[in-house]
């Protein structure tokens, strides 16, 4: 047998980690679905621009994901397969061109950034690294929002939205700063509670986004922080002692501040909306009412009208479940119900652990938020948020078992003569 290094030839060497490059791919991921439509910015950034950028940093995140798994290795995920056949219903909607070029547009996006998940798919291992590249790179997001409210305070909190907090170097509005902020600071919490992060690191990225969630005055991201956590924590409540403490702080901490801060609480809750206005959502059942209403022939009802801009009679559809109804129809309302469904039923099966906790909190904060956000029928931080927990929980990676050797025959020892032996003792 012919060896090298003293290993079999034949044995492939141990697969190293994650290439750096990977993370830089996952950030590009992120930076695509920033958004181009958001508030009026310090400098005005044209939305060509904009789009522009954004796309561009898909395409090089496909081509360097392509270039570091030239070999196209992929591991069989049923969240990025289930992705793939939503492509089906979205592209026989967008063929016949009722919403325009713009369809077809975002259905090539669509299959641009899957098929970059799909390469990317060869790292996932149930590690936290992807976790970690999530935070950093919505953190860096959230760091150019706190510029932007230092250098303009007034373009940073125009009263267009009412005082709440928006991108002043990027056009981002408050619910999306607030859904950055809550992810990463649930996040954080349970890389504290695995003992992952030290506390002084934890502090550097918790506080700063708590500030900025409370400035964005979005109910959905707070509540889904909250709910996500809760869910995630007790996951871990039979297995961590750290999880059990935090836990009955939190409780403690919560009821204490409902009895003594419940007017202040109301007050940011209700955002000075009218009691009808927030029974209303903000004018959302409005449009769902209409858009549910609203006549459709059986191939519109089954593949929706293509892939548009999360909008109803010019109002945005805020939705998840309506928008993907809308665009893709029901066969895309079941696909995404069944994303939902196999993920979460994949983390109710996992033993506990801090991967599983994160998981759950990123299932439960998209399918939260789905109710008052759209996105999780087009390329969008939620399928981004999704896509980290089935990284979270793939199986970890087996790697290739040394190859032992064949048993070569005993050789025969070879009989000595006496007298050859007492030569060599004298």
């Amino acid at each position: 047998m012919d060896t090298q290094h003293g290993r079999p030839a034949s044995v492939e060497p141990r697969p190293a980690g994650t290439p750096r490059i990977v993370g830089i791919v996952w950030g590009l991921l992120i930076l695509n679905t920033l958004g181009s439509v958001g508030a009026k910015t310090i400098v005005p950034l044209p939305r060509s621009l904009i789009q522009m950028v954004t796309m561009g940093a898909l395409v090089a995140a496909f081509a360097l994901a392509l270039a570091v798994n030239l070999r196209l290795r992929i591991r069989a995920s049923a969240y990025v397969f289930l992705l793939t056949l939503l492509l089906v219903p979205s592209v026989i909607s967008s063929a016949d061109l009722e919403s325009g070029f713009g369809a077809l547009f975002r259905c090539a996006r669509l299959a641009l950034f899957i098929s970059t998940l799909w390469l990317l798919s060869r790292w996932w291992d149930g590690g936290l690294t992807f976790v970690r590249h999530h935070i950093r790179m919505y953190f860096a997001v959230l760091g150019s929002v706190a510029a932007g409210l230092a250098i303009s305070p007034g373009a940073a909190l125009p009263e267009l939205y009412g005082g709440r907090l928006v991108g002043a170097l990027w056009p981002l509005t408050p619910p999306q700063i607030g859904q950055y902020a809550a992810v990463i600071i649930g996040l954080t919490v349970l890389l504290v509670l695995g003992r992952r992060t030290d506390r002084a690191s934890a502090a550097v990225v918790i506080v700063p986004s708590l500030v900025l969630l409370a400035l964005t005055h979005t109910r959905t991201a707070t509540l889904g922080l909250f709910i996500g956590l809760a869910l995630a924590i007790g996951s871990l409540i039979l297995t961590s002692a750290a999880a059990r403490r935090f836990f009955t702080w939190a409780v403690l901490c919560a009821v204490v501040a409902a009895v003594g801060f419940a007017s202040a609480l109301q007050a940011w809750f209700l955002r000075g909306q009218s009691k009808d206005n927030f029974s209303s959502l903000t004018g959302r059942a409005k449009v769902w009412d209409a858009l549910l209403a609203a006549p459709r022939s059986t191939s519109e009802t089954l593949f929706g009208m293509g892939l548009g801009d999360k909008s109803f009679g010019g109002l945005p559809i805020d939705n998840s479940w309506l928008a993907v109804y809308q665009e893709q129809g029901l066969i895309g309302v079941t696909l995404v119900a069944a994303i939902i469904i196999v993920l979460g039923g994949v983390a109710l099966l996992r033993p506990p652990s801090l991967q599983r906790a994160c998981a759950i909190f990123l299932i439960s904060y998209c399918a939260i938020a789905s109710y008052t956000e759209a996105g999780l029928g087009d390329a969008s931080p939620y399928l981004l948020h999704l896509a980290l927990a089935a990284s979270l929980l793939a199986a970890p990676a087996e790697t290739a078992p040394l190859s032992i050797p064949e048993s070569t025959p005993e050789v025969p020892r070879r009989h000595i003569p006496r007298w050859a032996r007492r030569s060599e003792v004298t």
